[in-house]
């Protein structure tokens, strides 16, 4: 695993803040951010596995999947895709819903922004995550996201190799 990777979450800001360095150009970095069947290979972590229902990766668009869990539990999300920088930088805003992209009612967002940053022959991801509401974050540290994601991650560095 690589030595450059900072997690630092503030419940009091509602924010989250991640970066990671890959050992890889940042056009196959963002290529395993943005295409779907690259995505579920390491997107969430294991046993659980991600599975596209819809991506349209427009600004407007929706990546609308689903994390299916070891006894067949499924949880689904919905991104709608705010901004897009083509190989520097995605933004979304995210939340759990239902398997028609619909939001529970009184459900909060996680507003996303992934920034890719070359470094000769690495990359730089920069993630910075706002929340809604103090409870959303709450909820999302209780649940695990930061092993999670950085189970993630480490997939994606693995399949970067």
């Amino acid at each position: 695993m690589t030595n450059n990777f900072i997690f630092e979450k503030d419940l009091v800001a509602k924010t989250i803040h991640v970066v990671r360095e890959f050992n890889a150009p940042v056009e196959k970095v963002w290529k395993a951010w943005t295409d779907p069947d690259i995505l579920e290979k390491w997107w969430g972590p294991k046993p659980w596995t991600a599975i596209t229902k819809i991506m349209d990766f427009t600004v407007g668009g929706t990546w609308l999947y689903y994390m299916v869990g070891p006894e067949g539990q499924k949880h689904w999300s919905c991104s709608k895709f705010t901004a897009i920088e083509v190989g520097s930088r995605l933004a979304t805003d995210t939340a759990f819903c239902d398997e028609n992209g619909t939001a529970a009612p009184g459900a909060k967002a996680g507003h996303w922004d992934n920034k890719f940053v070359a470094a000769g022959d690495k990359t730089k991801v920069i993630v910075d995550i706002n929340f809604d509401d103090e409870a959303t974050i709450k909820m999302m540290v209780e649940r695990g996201f930061e092993t999670g994601f950085t189970m993630g991650l480490n997939q994606l560095e693995e399949l970067l190799g």
